[in-house]
């Protein structure tokens, strides 16, 4: 770990608070046979982190950030992927193209140290997100990432990185990415995609939304389903439901 990396993880694990940690590992499901399990917290709350973040951005390097990624520490990974969204926001400023392609590269890279669902809310729309709008050629990942059955985070990154997207008008690869979800086991999935397609009526894709649900109501699991039309007059919502799939 740098000199800088180990500084400020230094820091933040003074920052810690013992009963915090404990009720943040109940939140993140740390117990064994859930999704977090194993992981580390301090006990630090997220506008904290963003404070430090605020404070040392101009101070840390990319080398510095992937250290701080990989800690053993829940909080001082995510403040290394927030120091890596800070970089990524330079790199394009100064339109250096080889250093926003470095980064997003990089970010793929680490996205198995992003093994929860706030590394991965947080992070993914900022820089695979952002990077995809202008690059249509990089949203060929979000098949790749879809379909690694193995790798639950990879999954939620594949839909989560649309939401750029969608703030941009484009709701195809969000659709697409759903459509594949609608069978998937996980209620981490069922969320995001819902949470997705809800988006995509919020902003201006109201019509897309409701073709996605006459097609696909009577096959989307409860979670995903319930997400997707909270936005919706109550009775629409209680059409839609009508065709709910019990999982």
């Amino acid at each position: 770990m740098t000199k800088k990396a180990k500084e400020i993880e230094e820091v933040m694990i003074g920052m810690g608070d013992e009963a915090k940690a404990k009720h943040l590992m109940r939140f993140f499901k740390c117990a064994p046979d859930q999704y977090g399990y194993g992981d580390k917290f301090l006990g630090i709350k997220v506008p904290e982190t963003r404070s430090l973040v605020k404070e040392c951005r101009n101070l840390v390097s990319l080398k510095d950030a992937v250290d701080l990624v990989k800690s053993e520490w829940h909080e001082v990974r995510l403040a290394g992927f927030l120091f890596l969204i800070e970089l990524y926001k330079k790199a394009v400023k100064s339109k250096n193209r080889k250093s926003v392609e470095e980064i997003v590269n990089l970010y793929l890279e680490l996205i198995p140290y992003g093994n929860n669902w706030d590394l991965v809310d947080l992070v993914a729309p900022k820089i695979l997100g952002e990077f995809m709008v202008d690059c249509q050629e990089k949203r060929q990942i979000l098949d790749v990432f879809s379909d690694m059955s193995d790798s639950l985070w990879h999954q939620r990154v594949a839909i989560v990185a649309t939401w750029t997207l969608i703030c941009h008008g484009m709701y195809e690869e969000t659709l697409r990415i759903a459509k594949k979800y609608l069978n998937h086991s996980h209620d981490l999935i069922h969320k995001a995609s819902g949470w997705m397609l809800r988006e995509v009526g919020k902003r201006g894709g109201d019509k897309e939304l409701r073709d996605f649900l006459d097609s696909y109501a009577s096959k989307m699991p409860r979670t995903m389903l319930r997400y997707s039309i909270e936005r919706l007059p109550e009775q629409e919502r209680q059409y839609y439901l009508k065709y709910q799939k019990n999982d």
